[in-house]
């Protein structure tokens, strides 16, 4: 059985381009948390160091709007924006 990939949020969603540095991103999840659904189970998490994994979901608030993307890829480097949508698929929010 190979090991699923992970890798730290902050991280993801540094190279997503969700935030213009990775200390943005790690000090975002700690004040304001994260919730994340991975096979159904959603938590919430405050912690930069939480790992992530393709078809994981991650929800946040962000501009005054709740977002909520699809890992569709932990990518290996923080590259263009083409690049960086490439990570990720919005979903759609009920309001």
């Amino acid at each position: 059985m190979t090991e699923t990939p992970t890798l730290r949020l902050d991280v993801w969603l540094w190279r997503a381009r969700f935030f213009k540095t990775r200390a943005l991103s790690g000090a975002h999840i700690r004040k304001r948390g994260i919730r994340l659904t991975r096979n159904g189970q959603t938590r919430r998490v405050n912690k930069p160091g939480a790992t992530i994994a393709v078809a994981d979901i991650v929800t946040m608030a962000l501009g005054g709007h709740i977002k909520a993307v699809e890992v569709l890829d932990l990518g290996t480097r923080r590259g263009p924006a083409d690049e960086a949508a490439a990570l990720y698929q919005t979903l759609e929010m009920d309001e």
